[in-house]
């Protein structure tokens, strides 16, 4: 069995020797760029580790690998794009250094070279499960898009938007691992609801870290969904249990009223302190990851075997295990 760290530094390699054609011009030098940005690489190391719960090598799960990295980096691009993103890992986006056309291309180029490298597995069931995870990628896509425009979204409804937004890519790693290794099909499904579950955790974690993380260890400034308004689990939960004066109060800190980011941010933060919100999202945080270790206990494998998947899950979401 390999490390997390092991097959990251394999899986970086392997990244950088594909080979791309040089024409026509403009097409695939942002596809490079993406990639070359770096990274966790959280889904394809989490594909390796699930296939390695019963198979020593590597080689045969890569592409599958390679192809989730690939998707990935193709949602990174576009979403960077709506959202007139100007940084992503520290260097300009893509339709800052071409432009917006050349972002929208070569995307749409990385999707197609994603399912090349899914489709080199020549597993039926991988590429089935990866065109219904895509799919309900673009779906959270859409509910996400369409959260801007309500004020009345419910915990119930942004669950199930970070699910399909998230958790879903999580899921299809892990559990494209599991059938490439050969494991049964519950024990795949069991490792799918596992990183589903892990996902939720991960993202709550990074709705609770933009208002209450430290910068450096981030990665990030901090108070950058507060200033633009975003639906998170933190804000939802305070619309809720905020009474009529608070209400009006986080109303009028999130217009676009005479409030300096830095003010803003502050009031905000410092009315979820009144409402206790960091403990409603620190809870949430606990409940599904308790449930994903509830179901990884489900595995028909020795427990050892699973360690390794653990210590790396566990360093995501700042744990020991």
């Amino acid at each position: 069995m390999y490390t997390s760290s092991q097959l990251l530094e394999n899986i970086n390699a392997a990244l950088a020797a594909i080979t791309y054609p040089n024409r026509p011009e403009g097409l695939y030098e942002p596809v490079k760029y993406v990639l070359a940005l770096g990274g966790k690489r959280i889904r394809p190391v989490l594909t390796l580790l699930a296939y390695n719960l019963w198979r020593d090598d590597m080689e045969r799960a890569m592409p599958a690998a390679l192809g989730l990295e690939t998707y990935h980096n193709y949602t990174l691009l576009h979403d960077d794009l709506m959202d007139r993103a100007d940084i992503r890992r520290g260097h300009p986006t893509v339709h800052r250094v071409w432009d917006e056309n050349t972002a929208i291309l070569s995307g749409d180029t990385m999707l197609v070279l994603a399912y090349r490298l899914m489709q080199q597995t020549g597993n039926a069931a991988v590429l089935e499960l990866f065109t219904r995870t895509a799919l309900e990628i673009g779906e959270g896509q859409q509910y996400d898009m369409n959260f801007e425009r309500r004020t009345n979204v419910t915990v119930d409804e942004y669950i199930e938007m970070i699910r399909l937004k998230t958790s879903v890519l999580l899921a299809c790693a892990a559990k494209t691992g599991a059938l490439l290794a050969g494991a049964s099909d519950a024990d795949a499904d069991v490792l799918y609801r596992y990183a589903e579950l892990i996902g939720l955790a991960f993202q709550l974690q990074d709705d609770f870290l933009d208002v209450y993380g430290d910068p450096a260890v981030f990665g990030k400034k901090i108070g950058g969904d507060i200033l633009c308004g975003k639906k998170t689990f933190l804000l939802i939960n305070a619309w809720m249990r905020a009474d009529e004066g608070q209400r009006e109060r986080l109303v009028s800190y999130l217009s676009s009223g005479p409030w300096q980011p830095e003010e803003k941010i502050a009031a905000v933060t410092a009315l979820y302190n009144e409402l206790g919100i960091a403990d409603v999202c620190r809870d949430a945080i606990e409940h599904y990851f308790a449930q994903a270790q509830e179901q990884l206990g489900r595995l028909s494998l020795p427990e050892e075997r699973t360690t390794e998947l653990r210590v790396f899950v566990g360093s995501l979401l700042n744990r020991k295990s």
